[in-house]
């Protein structure tokens, strides 16, 4: 078994050292302590057979992939890339191979918003050096976005209006939000913007927590290139949530779902107040019902 050649090899190289630790001549100290570098670098490579992972960016995505939903440190995939630049292969396996990878500051700005819903995991608690596999599904169309992102990025207008930019853009596609914080300058308040396009500007940008529980965790969608009335703007989150999942995500009147959609159809889910705002409705769930947008549009047209 190799890892257990370079082992011996290193076990070796240590006992060895034991004499030069008597030594006055540190330079002589740090020369024999390389080949010990070199063969544990080795040993961490030799973990994942070659013929399963050849290059570092390889070995760091399959131990990703068996370890997928897992809080995964920088430490460890320095052992089993093998490299010290594995933060390169990172974002090589996000930007140009579409892996859904994100950091622990980007969880923690997710979760500070309320969305990162994996049971299990403390987002919040995540360190800057560590990492997680969101899905292990790979997102082929994510290095055209990628490069889109990167012309939007150096725009000169605000954070938010970079964000709608980059939704609109994308209008029906799922966006990361490693995507997101690349858009705002890796600003901490990108996830707040992105809240504020649903909750104050009536965007239908929906996650797992708000709306679309068949998406992955960490991934956002703007349903439609159409902002919500006024009076439907300001539906708390947990209101807007408890009343889909009340409805089962099916519009009431037609009994659509997100499962029928289709470019040709690209209708969504919105809430309708039964009893209007002007004649005191207010935003309870009582008072809410789910509908498609062909329907909810057809009912304000004959009112």
């Amino acid at each position: 078994m190799k890892a257990e050649a370079i082992r011996k090899q290193l076990l070796e190289l240590l006992i060895d050292f034991e004499e030069e630790l008597c030594s006055d001549n540190l330079r002589q100290k740090v020369l024999s302590l390389v080949p010990c570098y070199h063969q544990l670098r080795d040993l961490g490579k030799s973990l994942i057979p070659a013929e399963e992972a050849r290059s570092a960016r390889d070995r760091i995505l399959h131990y990703f992939l068996k370890y997928q939903g897992v809080i995964i440190s920088g430490d460890e995939l320095l052992v089993v890339s093998g490299i010290q630049e594995y933060a390169r292969r990172i974002r090589e396996l996000r930007v140009q191979f579409g892996w859904s990878i994100a950091s622990g500051l980007t969880a923690t700005q997710m979760a500070e918003e309320n969305e990162f819903p994996l049971v299990d995991i403390d987002a919040a608690a995540m360190g800057t050096s560590d990492y997680i596999l969101l899905s292990d599904e790979q997102d082929r169309d994510a290095a055209h976005r990628w490069n889109v992102a990167n012309e939007i990025r150096r725009e000169n207008i605000s954070v938010r209006d970079r964000l709608l930019k980059y939704f609109r853009t994308n209008i029906g596609q799922k966006i990361t939000g490693e995507e997101l914080k690349y858009l705002a300058r890796d600003k901490s308040e990108w996830a707040r913007r992105v809240r504020e396009l649903r909750t104050e500007y009536g965007w239908p940008i929906v996650t797992k927590n708000t709306g679309r529980p068949d998406l992955e965790v960490g991934v956002y969608l703007l349903e439609a290139d159409r902002q919500s009335p006024e009076h439907d703007r300001r539906i708390p989150d947990p209101v807007q949530r408890n009343v889909l999942r009340r409805d089962d995500y099916k519009c009431t009147v037609c009994a659509w779902s997100h499962e029928e959609w289709n470019r040709s159809d690209p209708r969504h889910l919105e809430l309708h107040h039964q009893k209007t705002h002007a004649t005191g409705g207010g935003n309870t769930e009582d008072n809410l019902v789910t509908l498609c947008t062909v329907c909810h549009d057809d009912i304000h047209r004959k009112k």
